[in-house]
């Protein structure tokens, strides 16, 4: 298990601190971790399931307040492009939850340390472990820390490809092309990565457990890389 000072970075990381501490390892606890163990420990699934109401909720609430003149069609929108998996993956990873996972032995050679699903999940259930710690307030703080914070980001993520075909046929650039330049992992977990080229010159690169999430990560970058040239 995570030593008591790994958990206390966790905590400083995530800006709240838990009464109950095997709430937070409960979060952290893949099930592949949990069936390797010979003691009988939980895995984060249940506060997934939690997390997942409590985050729709804050950000609801949240986008209903921001935005007073949006009707229903458009904050559903932005609220889908805030919370599906890709958004929580990316914040995941932007402050290192990935890296506090446990993971059993299969699952960590599989790659699962890098699975949008394991990942986005894992943030949801920190966040039911927060809300049942601490109460709403703090997990209000959390999201709005983690998630709500990175709205621009996150609208940037979710919309890169779309958003980078538009720059570049905006600003006239050569045509825009992805490739897959490679893949690793088991046939049925294949990690690929792929660049974003504009003509004949790569622009961005990222990774994904999809050719098509790979896309977007590498346009992602591309836009990011088009932006700090503008």
């Amino acid at each position: 298990m995570a030593s008591d000072n790994d958990l206390k970075t966790l905590m400083k990381t995530i800006g709240y601190s838990f009464r109950d501490e095997t709430l937070l390892i409960q979060a952290l606890t893949h099930s592949s971790y949990a069936n390797e163990r010979r003691e009988k420990i939980s895995d984060y699934e249940r506060l997934e399931f939690l997390g997942d109401a409590v985050l729709e909720m804050i950000v609801s609430d949240a986008l209903y307040k921001e935005h007073p003149d949006l009707r229903e069609g458009e904050l559903t929108k932005k609220r889908a492009a805030l919370v599906c998996e890709p958004s929580l993956a990316y914040c995941a990873k932007k402050i290192g939850l990935c890296d506090y996972i446990f993971l059993g032995k299969g699952e960590e050679a599989a790659g699962g340390r890098e699975r949008v699903a394991i990942i986005s999940d894992v943030l949801e259930a920190v966040l039911g472990a927060v809300y049942l710690d601490g109460g709403y307030d703090a997990a209000e703080r959390y999201v709005r820390e983690i998630v709500l914070k990175n709205q621009e980001s996150l609208r940037l993520f979710h919309d890169s490809k779309t958003m980078l075909q538009e720059l570049v046929q905006g600003r006239k650039l050569p045509p825009l092309s992805y490739r897959i330049v490679g893949e690793r992992g088991p046939e049925h977990r294949r990690i690929f990565t792929c660049e974003a080229l504009i003509g004949d010159k790569v622009m961005g690169s990222g990774e994904g457990t999809s050719k098509k999430a790979a896309e977007q990560n590498a346009a992602y970058q591309a836009l990011l890389a088009l932006e700090d040239r503008s």
